[in-house]
């Protein structure tokens, strides 16, 4: 259940039809979620995957335009070098837990490999981008349960029906305010003059104090005592798609509007906390090989007024996907017996 069928309403824009990612047109979300014991110690995989797709295809032959925004550094992505040097993206957005991103990766390229027999051999390598949070409260993440076949099975998995939320995927260890986190989703429809355009946002989320949460804004029932779980300050990664057509230039001004709805939960951004956006739009797709010196695109003008509702509905797909995320979650058993408990929004 999203907070929209709580009776709370956030903010002016309307949500897509399945008020998610996947309602950005051909995007595809996937998951393999992990949580069984380990051993007899306590130790316990609660974890998993996480694929975001921007479209069916293959993506290292048709790429997508996008871009990337730290917000704050404390983190461990890889890829986001080469997105922001050439603006574009070849591979799915993979997300897992911090010390899976080396597995993540190696998957994702054995992936890729399959698909496409040319990589390293009569063209170059493959840019492959994984997000991560620490889950370490709920799992035991010194044993790396997630392996490469993990990665490999969520991009498999994926499809553009909603996307499941809360403590699935790559969400399954994580904690958001204090309470049960992971993944959210929610979207918003731009619409100006003849021109309509759909910005979808999916989060994982794991950042924040139950003290930090601005639960006021939500109309939600005050718990009867605040949270007694102190984590690292945690992290969040915040996946953008559109289909607008942008500049990977003007994608970025769009993604760093998602530190707004972030903010408006409560975040501060804290100091260990890894907050960092990626974003793209399907509105381009750049083949891999190409006999011709130019090419030619569409994209919005910086002047028009419909920029600034793209800035808004990143805002608002933001901020709804973090609340998304706790209400969609359920609480959550980890290693050491440590419970986590789903945020009461209603009793």
């Amino acid at each position: 259940m999203k907070i929209q069928k709580l009776g709370v309403q956030i903010d002016n824009l309307k949500s897509g039809k399945k008020n998610c990612i996947t309602d950005v047109m051909g995007v595809k979300v996937g998951h393999v979620t992990l949580d069984y014991p380990l051993n007899n110690d306590g130790d316990v995989a609660c974890t998993g995957v996480t694929a975001i797709l921007p479209h069916g295809g293959n993506l290292f032959r048709e790429k997508v335009t996008a871009a990337s925004y730290v917000l704050n550094g404390f983190g461990k992505t890889t890829g986001l070098v080469q997105v922001d040097e050439l603006g574009v993206l070849e591979s799915p957005i993979m997300l897992t837990n911090t010390f899976s991103v080396p597995a993540v990766t190696q998957g994702t390229l054995q992936y890729l490999l399959a698909q496409n027999e040319e990589i390293g051999l009569s063209t170059g390598t493959v840019n492959i981008v994984v997000g991560e949070c620490n889950d370490s409260h709920l799992n035991s993440i010194r044993h790396c349960a997630v392996k490469p076949e993990h990665a490999e099975e969520a991009i498999e998995n994926a499809t553009t029906d909603v996307a499941l939320e809360g403590a699935v995927g790559a969400g399954k260890g994580m904690v958001c305010f204090g309470y049960k986190g992971g993944i959210g989703s929610a979207s918003r429809i731009v619409e100006f003059e003849y021109a309509s355009y759909t910005v979808g946002c999916l989060v994982l989320s794991n950042f924040g104090t139950s003290e930090e949460f601005m639960k006021e804004r939500y109309q939600v029932n005050t718990p009867a005592q605040d949270s007694t779980i102190a984590p690292t300050d945690g992290s969040i990664i915040i996946v953008l798609a559109t289909d607008a057509p942008l500049s990977d230039r003007q994608l970025k001004r769009v993604i760093k509007r998602c530190g707004i709805g972030l903010g408006r939960t409560g975040s501060h951004f804290s100091n260990g906390s890894g907050d960092i956006v990626i974003g793209f739009t399907i509105a381009h797709k750049i083949s891999h090989q190409s006999e011709e010196i130019l090419e030619t695109r569409m994209q919005l003008r910086d002047d028009q007024p419909i920029m600034n509702l793209l800035f808004t509905a990143a805002a608002e797909a933001t901020e709804e996907a973090i609340i998304n995320s706790l209400v969609q979650a359920e609480t959550t058993i980890g290693r050491q017996g440590n419970c986590v408990k789903k945020y009461p929004f209603y009793s």
